[in-house]
Formats: C-alpha cells, sequence, structure tokens
C-alpha cells in the first residue's frame, strides 16, 4: 500500500506547492486580494485565490487515488467519493464567488447546506456512532434516518465554520486540517480492522494538498486560502464521516476551535450581536491582542491538536476517548474564560 499512499500524497503536495505561488500572482493581478488592515495584521496587499490551488490539488489527487489498484472493501464508496468531490466543488465555488463579489451571509450558508445537503444523499451521513459503554467491538447506537440526516448536516456545516473562523493567522487553518487528515490516514490504515487502504488515500490527499500550500500561507503569508477554507473544511467533515463515523477522533483534533466557534456564536448572541459576522473574539485574535507573536501562537494550535489527535489513535477503550473528550471540553472552556479576561489593543 505503501505506494499508493506515496503518490496520493505527492500529487497532493506537489500541485499545491506549485499551482500555490501562481494563485498568489493571479489574484495581485486581477486585484483579489486582502488589503491590509481589518483583522489579519499583514503588510502588503495578499492574494485570496490561494484556494484554488488547495482545490485543484486535493481533486486530483483523489482522482488519482480511485484509479490505483487497492482493496476496495465498500461497495458504496464510489457514491461517496462522487459526493465528496460533489460538495467540495459547491463549497469551493461559493468561496471563489465570495473572494470576488463579497456574498451576503446567507447566500453563504445556502452554498455550505445545498453542499451538506448533496454529501448526504451521497450516503456521507453519520448512520451510528460506537457505544462508548460496551467493550464489545461490534456494540454500536443507531440512529433513527431523520435524525442521521439532521445530525450530518448539522455536522458537515459545523466543520465547514469551524475551518473557515479557524482561517485568521497565516498557516492556522491549513495545519489543522493537516494534521486532522494525517490522523484520519493512521486511524483507517492501521487502526481498522481490516485496514481500509483505499478510504486512507482520502484524507492522504486533503493532507498533501494543505501542506504544499502550507510553506506559501506560514507567517509571513504570501497567498491566502480565502474561500479555500470552506473546501478543505467540508472536505475535512465528510472525510471524517467516511472514514467509518470517525466523529469523536476529529473533535478530538479540532476541540478548541470547534468550542471556540461555540462560545462565539452564544457569546456574540447574548450581547445582541450577529453571530455571523467575523471579529477579533476568536481565541487566536485574543492571544494575538495580548502580544502574542503569530507563529508561536500557531505552533501552539498545532502542538495541541497533534497530541489530542495522536491520543486519539492510542487510547482503545472507547470510555477513554470520552474521557478524553470531556477532558479536552473542560480545557477548552476554561482556556477561552481565562482568553475572554485577557486585555486587548486594537487592530
Amino acid at each position: 500500500m505503501w505506494g499508493a499512499y506515496a503518490a496520493t500524497f505527492a500529487v497532493g503536495f506537489a500541485l499545491s506547492l506549485v499551482l500555490s505561488p501562481v494563485c498568489a500572482r493571479v489574484g495581485e493581478r486581477l486585484g483579489i486580494v486582502d488589503w491590509p488592515g481589518g483583522r489579519r495584521q499583514h503588510s502588503r496587499p495578499t492574494s485570496r485565490l490561494g484556494g484554488v490551488a488547495l482545490y485543484v490539488a486535493f481533486v486530483a489527487a483523489v482522482a488519482l487515488s480511485q484509479a490505483l489498484p487497492v482493496p476496495r472493501l465498500d461497495p458504496n464508496e464510489p457514491r461517496r467519493v462522487l459526493a465528496l468531490l460533489a460538495g467540495t466543488s459547491i463549497v469551493f465555488l461559493v468561496g471563489l464567488l465570495d473572494d470576488v463579489l463579497d456574498l451576503p451571509a446567507w447566500a453563504q450558508f445556502l452554498g455550505q447546506l445545498l453542499a451538506a445537503a448533496v454529501g448526504v444523499w451521497g450516503l456521507i451521513f453519520i448512520e451510528y456512532v460506537n457505544n462508548p459503554f460496551s467493550e464489545d467491538p461490534q456494540a454500536r447506537i443507531y440512529f433513527p434516518r431523520w435524525f442521521a440526516v439532521g445530525l450530518s448536516l448539522f455536522w458537515l456545516l459545523g466543520v465547514t465554520t469551524t475551518v473557515n473562523w479557524l482561517d485568521g493567522l497565516d498557516g492556522l487553518a491549513a495545519g489543522v486540517v493537516a494534521i486532522a487528515s494525517l490522523v484520519l490516514f493512521a486511524n483507517a490504515a492501521f487502526r481498522l480492522q481490516p485496514p481500509q487502504a483505499s478510504v486512507a488515500l482520502l484524507p492522504l490527499a486533503l493532507s498533501g494538498a494543505c501542506l504544499g500550500f502550507l510553506p506559501h500561507n506560514f507567517h509571513p503569508a504570501r497567498v491566502f486560502m480565502g474561500g479555500g477554507a470552506y473546501t478543505i473544511g467540508y472536505a475535512l467533515g465528510a472525510l471524517s464521516i467516511i472514514g467509518g463515523a470517525k466523529v469523536a477522533t476529529v473533535l478530538l483534533v479540532i476541540g478548541v476551535p470547534a468550542l471556540d466557534v461555540a462560545y462565539l456564536i452564544l457569546r456574540r448572541m447574548r450581547r445582541g450581536g450577529r453571530p455571523h459576522v467575523g471579529g477579533r473574539d476568536h481565541l487566536h485574535f485574543r492571544l494575538l491582542d495580548r502580544g502574542w507573536p503569530q507563529r508561536r501562537i500557531v505552533l501552539g494550535y498545532y502542538a495541541f491538536c497533534a497530541f489530542f489527535g495522536a491520543l486519539a489513535l492510542a487510547l482503545p477503550p472507547r470510555q477513554y476517548k470520552l474521557l478524553a473528550l470531556l477532558a479536552l471540553g473542560a480545557l477548552a472552556l476554561a482556556l477561552l474564560l481565562r482568553a475572554e479576561r485577557l486585555p486587548r489593543r486594537q487592530a
């Protein structure tokens, strides 16, 4: 399998690495840039078309993975892969239009909802979860179809939004998604019995695209992903379901950003604000306003996500994973409450 793994990762990585500077130049020439000021603190106009490189690299690597001679255990896999590519294409186009035309929030939401619905139609939905209170590896809690559909839509929209809101500091969203994708790859390739090689190729394609983009997006960024955050966010949410509904695994990796999103929505609503309007009240912005360097914050997120991702792979009993989720939730909440009291300065 290592040849297939290497080829899929290499295509995603190489295409993203090569196309990212091209997208940077095209964005600058067309004026599709983020100007200095606002939430970001970059010093010059920076292209927002990095999402094009991410999308092309991911789709090409996934297409290659479908042509490779690896065992395929799921007869529904072609339909799920088609839905993955269709949903990812929808959110990519929505993000690209937003970069060019600055779409209203309702249009962005409808596009994401359509992509999520396409994913559910393509059998990318959470049908069951493993019973954390049973030692039987086959013990599962199955959901009614209506609940499974609603939960899956909520999950896909939630992960897409989480990654999009995480894209506030150079390299933050791409690095976190790369870590989560590598954890999903390791789970499918080495932990599942029997191993699911064809499924493992999909998150490997996403991690390759993100890591190839990262050298151009790490601080100081030469290109931003813009609406590409929707692309990799949706792909991560869908892949966590395709890989055997490993929702708890992904939650352990992106737990802090996800709780940050939930906390900010409740906080903004309580204060009479609009939840979808961006601001500098995200955890990473609060740390930045406290005087922390961008790279320290981003590397700290990487370390945190990698630690809990490794924990998700290392913990065999289901009860321990549940305890780890509860501990992560408590730790993240304490961190958010602490950040609430940090002094802020104007951007």
